[in-house]
């Protein structure tokens, strides 16, 4: 429920933090993102997906949603993040604004369970995840947060 910076507790709680990126690129935007406004109908969105670590063990696998366009905007330093936290570029920004958190228990029959399976390699519970829309400027950035068994160790 804290609406302060997820990298910025995990990092206080190991010593041995890194993220590592998975994916960016472009991507047809899962239909629950639409719906958010994160694409407004685009087909295709920037996806970015990465994975923070304590240690060896994986803590969040997270997902972020954006339009291509706003890479040419307010949210072209994205673009050179490569895998360093986007959590602490959106704390660090006072313009940047977080509308209210929203919560979700995963199944294995929803995309993002999936895509954190995959990272694992393994069969997964049920996974809460968490949603946060982000804005500078007027312009959006969905971050979907999906908390790993290896959370709880934290």
């Amino acid at each position: 429920m804290d609406r302060g910076s997820l990298t910025a507790r995990i990092q206080a709680r190991c010593a041995a933090f890194h993220v590592k990126l998975l994916f960016q690129g472009a991507r047809r935007a899962n239909r629950d993102e639409r719906i958010l406004g994160a694409a407004r109908g685009a087909r295709e969105v920037l996806v970015r997906e990465v994975c923070l670590y304590c240690r060896t063990s994986p803590v969040v696998f997270a997902h972020s949603v954006l339009r291509r366009r706003e890479l040419r905007g307010p949210w072209r330093s994205l673009a050179r993040l490569g895998a360093r936290p986007l959590g602490a570029a959106l704390f660090a920004n006072p313009r940047v604004r977080r509308y209210p958190l929203k919560f979700r228990k995963l199944d294995a029959r929803d995309e993002l369970h999936a895509r954190a399976r995959a990272v694992l390699g393994a069969r997964l519970p049920a996974l809460w995840a968490r949603r946060s829309l982000f804005t500078l400027r007027g312009s959006p950035i969905l971050v979907t947060e999906v908390f790993l068994p290896g959370i709880l160790k934290l």
